[in-house]
C-alpha cells in the first residue's frame, strides 16, 4: 500500500558510453538517413520504371516502405537521447513505442513469408505465375501482412499496459523492450510472459518454417534445371531473399524465441541493433547489388539523363 506508481521511465541506452555519446550520435545518424535514403531510392525505382512493375519488385517496394517506418519507431528516439541526455519516456509512450515496434517486426516476417511464397511460384511453376500471383493477389497479400503484424501484439501490449509499475523505472534498452518492462513491474506477469513467448513461437518459428519449404522447393526444382546457366539465374531470383531472412531472422530468434525472458537483457540490447537498423541499411543494397534488372534500370535512367543533358548543350550551342 505504501509503494509509489510510476508515472514515467528511463530509457538508459547507451548512456554508460559517455566519452563516446557524440560519435556515437554521428555514426547513428548518418545510418538512420542512409536507411531513409536507400529505401525510397529502391520505392521511386520501382514506381517510375514500367520494367520493375512485376509482383516481385511490388513486394520488394512493399519491404522498402515499411524498412522505412521499422527503425523510425525507435531511432529518433535514441538519437534525441544521445543529443539532449534525456531518457525519461512516459508510460504510455513507452507503450505505444512498444505496440508500434512489434507490430513493424511481425509485418516484416509475414511480408518476407509472403515474398519467399512469390519465388516458390516463380521457380516451381512459371507457366502459372501471371495467373497466381495477379495484381490483385500481391494486394491482398501486402494488405494481410499489415492486418496480420498489426493484431498481432495488440493483446499482449493491452496486457503490458493494465500492470501496476511500482519499482526501479530505468530501462537497460534503447527503445521499450518486453523482458526490462516485465522486470520493472510489480504484478504477476507469468501469464504475459507465457503469452509473449507462444506467440513469438507461432509467428516467427511457424513463418520461418514456411520460408525453409519452399527455399527446399526452389533449391530441388533449380537442381533439375539442365544447364547451368539456367540454374545460376534462377538461383539469383531468391538468393537476395535468402540474405535478407537470415539476417533478420538470425536476431529475432535468438531475442525472442526463449522460454525465460529475464536473461541476457544487456546482450539483447546490442544483438537487436541487427534488425533495427544493420537490416533495414542493408535490404535496398542487397536488392539493387543482386538484381540485374534493377541495376539495368538504374543505368538506364543515367544514360537518359545524360543523354538529356548533352542534346540540351547541343541544342544551345546551335540556337547560339
Amino acid at each position: 500500500m505504501n509503494e509509489t506508481v510510476l508515472t514515467e521511465f528511463f530509457l538508459v541506452g547507451f548512456s554508460d558510453l559517455e566519452h563516446s555519446r557524440f560519435g556515437l550520435f554521428i555514426v547513428i545518424t548518418i545510418l538512420y538517413a542512409g536507411i531513409i535514403t536507400a529505401n525510397v531510392f529502391i520505392i521511386i525505382i520501382v514506381k517510375t520504371k514500367r520494367r520493375l512493375h512485376k509482383a516481385m519488385y511490388f513486394f520488394i517496394g512493399g519491404l522498402s516502405f515499411l524498412e522505412i517506418w521499422y527503425p523510425s519507431v525507435t531511432i529518433p528516439r535514441l538519437l534525441w537521447s544521445l543529443k539532449t541526455r534525456g531518457e525519461a519516456i512516459s508510460l504510455y509512450g513507452c507503450f505505444t513505442q512498444f505496440y508500434f515496434h512489434f507490430s513493424l517486426g511481425a509485418t516484416e516476417i509475414f511480408l518476407l513469408t509472403v515474398m519467399a511464397y512469390d519465388r516458390y511460384v516463380a521457380i516451381c511453376n512459371p507457366l502459372y505465375y501471371v495467373v497466381i500471383i495477379s495484381p490483385k493477389t500481391c494486394a491482398f497479400l501486402i494488405i494481410g501482412s499489415w492486418v496480420c503484424g498489426f493484431l498481432s501484439p495488440l493483446v499482449p501490449c493491452l496486457q503490458i499496459s493494465n500492470l501496476s509499475f511500482c519499482r526501479e523505472n530505468q530501462i537497460d534498452h534503447y527503445y521499450c523492450d518486453l523482458a526490462p518492462l516485465l522486470k520493472l513491474s510489480c504484478s504477476d506477469t507469468s501469464s504475459i510472459e507465457k503469452l509473449f513467448f507462444c506467440l513469438s513461437l507461432f509467428i516467427i518459428l511457424g513463418c520461418f518454417f514456411l520460408i525453409i519449404i519452399s527455399y527446399i522447393c526452389i533449391i530441388r526444382t533449380i537442381l533439375m534445371f539442365p544447364t547451368a546457366a539456367g540454374r545460376r539465374k534462377s538461383f539469383s531470383t531468391f538468393a537476395s531473399h535468402l540474405i535478407v531472412v537470415t539476417l533478420f531472422y538470425g536476431p529475432i530468434i535468438f531475442m525472442f524465441v526463449r522460454p525465460s525472458t529475464g536473461g541476457l537483457m544487456h546482450l539483447n540490447k546490442m544483438v537487436s541493433i541487427i534488425p533495427s537498423v544493420v537490416t533495414p541499411l542493408l535490404n535496398p543494397i542487397i536488392y539493387t547489388l543482386r538484381n540485374q534488372e534493377v541495376k539495368d534500370a538504374v543505368k538506364l535512367n543515367h544514360s537518359f539523363s545524360r543523354w538529356k543533358m548533352a542534346d540540351s548543350i547541343y541544342i544551345k550551342a546551335y540556337v547560339k
